[in-house]
């Protein structure tokens, strides 16, 4: 008796299903769909050549095995050039590649914030996926011309010597230039390190640096807990060349997101002689005409296009900045090399970094005279201006001053003024890392180098008497320090008090001195 119960229960089961089936395909309306698939004919380092795919679009990303993405670097009639943007041991002659008809873009928003990520917007820091507001491409066009406003604002790097006498204004392009192991790194992450009050989102970009010397940066930036306000874009050596080559244009596409939104925004490229080598590297597998050195014809184009973007914004535009430090660097002090010269003349002025300087023990060993700013004295606070305004003529003076006085053996006494006053010039503008000064704190110190405070102060002994000065200046006028930053100019009276600070708190230094000529 049970047994035609369970049938009718088994029909209704598949009336359910089927009825299930039927709502659910309903508005499904199926077709075929063309599939462009090519063939890969040869794997090398970093570079695949395709054949078939005959609608593929330059820059295109293309998908291996494995999900392996890949970049259309070189369309010819015979084949297709494509640089890989992932490991290549999962690919061999005569795997499918197919087409995604979409261009590279990356992760944007404020979820990388305070995260360490690869070129194409993966995380490496092990805290899970990225929140991303939007994708962008990560080659985009640089705003036009009548979409900038004047770069005027200045960006504090908390540097005596590039604050006083090569500022660099928000928008700006400024080259770090220099030997390798000079410094170049660190006076990136010390401006880094100083926006942690200033409402500076900041990019840091490593292309081609060892993962050590990355990992080195990264814990520096947490130790001095930078990373709530940095972004951290990696692509080491080890990384296949297309990564390396694609990372400074991603990051300054997570840089465009906040400028677009009225943010400032500071990215250092560190370096762009890497990125030089690793676009020679994909350009010559790949067949390209080499031309000087070897590297491809438009060498210089990759490089303008990427720096082109960094700007200040108009306000109807979103009305933000994006400063760029590019890093290169120079073999055995040419400073005069193909891709040196390149980059100089794409920026805004370099700051150039001395071996002579650095084993002097002179740091940060910034060679003034050949350092520049074309911005200048337009984004420089007016308190600067009016206290740094001739030191920069009249340091590169004294260096000259200095060789020549090597040579005599006997100087007059206006000689030996000049060059006292020289060496104490470059005494207080000497800087530890990790350790930037704040604005009120860096007038204070060049005021009183400037107006002879320091004069009778043992050479020896400045460092102290800076230190003195700038816990005086910060204790006794905190109201001055305050207008000073804020953009007011210094007025005579404020020049009078500042003096007077610092010539109270070298007193005891001085005395001792002429104690000791007794």
């Amino acid at each position: 008796m049970s047994i035609p119960r369970e049938k009718e229960e088994l029909k209704e089961f598949l009336d359910d299903t089927f009825k299930t089936m039927d709502r659910v395909l309903e508005g499904q309306h199926p077709e075929l769909r063309e599939r462009e698939v090519g063939l890969v004919k040869y794997v090398g380092h970093g570079i695949v050549r395709v054949g078939g795919l005959p609608n593929i679009k330059s820059e295109e990303v293309v998908l291996f095995p494995k999900n392996v993405q890949g970049l259309v670097f070189n369309i010819d009639p015979e084949e297709i050039g494509i640089i890989l943007l992932g490991p290549s041991e999962h690919i061999v002659a005569g795997s499918e590649v197919r087409r995604t008809e979409r261009i590279l873009d990356v992760p944007v928003g404020e979820g990388l914030i305070g995260r360490v990520v690869d070129a194409t917007g993966r995380p490496l820091d092990n805290q899970g996926e990225v929140r991303a507001v939007k994708r962008l491409p990560v080659e985009r066009e640089a705003p036009p011309v009548m979409a900038r406003d004047p770069v005027t604002a200045p960006l504090q790097t908390g540097i005596k010597v590039v604050d006083a006498l090569i500022p660099i204004g928000r928008g700006q392009r400024e080259l770090i230039v220099g030997d390798r192991q000079t410094g170049k790194t660190a006076i990136a992450i010390d401006t880094i390190i100083n926006q942690w009050d200033k409402n500076v989102i900041c990019i840091y970009c490593a292309i081609g640096k060892k993962a050590s010397d990355v990992a080195k940066v990264i814990a520096d930036l947490r130790q001095h807990d930078a990373m709530k306000y940095t972004i951290v874009v990696v692509a080491t050596g080890e990384d296949p060349p297309g990564l390396q080559f694609i990372a400074p244009y991603a990051a300054t596409s997570m840089g465009e997101y906040f400028m677009s939104k009225g943010v400032d925004v500071l990215i250092v490229y560190d370096d762009l002689t890497y990125h030089a080598r690793a676009y020679r590297e994909l350009s010559l597998l790949l067949r390209r005409p080499p031309g000087r050195e070897a590297f491809p014809g438009d060498i210089f184009y990759i490089h303008s296009r990427l720096l082109e973007r960094s700007t200040h914004l108009r306000k109807e535009h979103g009305g933000g900045s994006l400063t760029s430090l590019p890093i290169v660097e120079t073999e055995a002090q040419d400073i005069s090399a193909y891709i040196p010269t390149n980059l100089i003349s794409i920026t805004d002025g370099q700051i150039y970094l001395s071996p002579r300087l650095f084993q002097k023990g002179i740091l940060p060993p910034v060679d003034v005279g050949k350092s520049v700013s074309r911005v200048g004295g337009k984004c420089q606070l007016p308190a600067y201006r009016a206290v740094a305004g001739d030191l920069r003529i009249s340091y590169s003076q004294f260096e000259e001053l200095e060789t020549f006085s090597r040579f005599g053996t006997r100087l007059d006494e206006a000689t030996r003024r000049v060059l006292e006053r020289g060496w104490r010039v470059r005494e207080i503008l000497k800087q530890p890392q990790y350790k930037p000064i704040r604005v009120a704190e860096q007038i204070a110190a060049l005021l009183a180098i400037t107006g002879g405070t320091l004069d009778a102060v043992p050479l020896d002994r400045i460092g102290e008497a800076e230190a003195a000065l700038r816990k005086q200046t910060v204790e006794q006028s905190a109201a001055l320090c305050g207008r000073i930053e804020s953009g007011e100019k210094l007025a005579a009276d404020d020049r009078k008090h500042l003096l007077e600070v610092a010539g109270a708190a070298t007193e005891s230094m001085k005395a001792e001195e002429s104690h000791a000529d007794d």
